[in-house]
């Protein structure tokens, strides 16, 4: 068996794979006379490409079993995709650089303070979460073309452990 580990999700780390969307580190300032801080350009939303626009949604995710096998990775070759916890869990985030290669598969544990936002083109898994009832706010692309691409593992896949 194959195992991929999860490292603890930092800028650095995802950086080529996207952006960590997280109040910690972001540029911010007062409004609404006092009573409210803004965390300001979280992250650049990618969708124009073929006459793209914006999606906001809201996915309501359950977990799977574990160890959980990674047989199946998807991308979005016309827009980026953020996911934004909408509760304080920790939550798996797995991306490849190559999908046929295992070697370039990470998995990261981010925290319910920390969302992600996928570039354009990015391999990843789908939503993984470790709670029943997890919800998360999705910004992403909706429009003509296929901004679509899935990929089943038919070789052994890798599994990822869930403590």
């Amino acid at each position: 068996m194959k195992l991929l580990r999860p490292e603890p999700l930092s800028p650095q780390a995802f950086r080529p794979f996207g952006e960590v969307i997280a109040m910690e580190g972001a540029a911010h300032y007062t409004i609404n006379q006092g009573f409210t801080e803004r965390f300001n350009d979280l992250c650049f939303v990618d969708v124009a490409m073929e006459g793209g626009s914006t999606n906001v949604s809201l996915f309501l995710a359950q977990p799977r079993t574990a160890p959980i096998e990674i047989r199946l990775m998807e991308r979005h070759p016309l827009g980026s995709q953020a996911f934004i916890p909408l509760q304080d869990r920790a939550w798996l985030v797995v991306v490849a650089g190559e999908v046929h290669d295992h070697s370039s598969y990470r998995a990261f544990t981010a925290s319910g303070l920390q969302g992600i936002n996928y570039g354009r083109n990015v391999w990843h898994h789908p939503l993984l979460v470790l709670d029943d009832d997890s919800r998360f706010l999705i910004v992403d692309r909706k429009g003509p073309g296929n901004n679509l691409e899935e990929v089943w593992l038919d070789d052994t896949p890798l599994h990822l452990p869930t403590s």
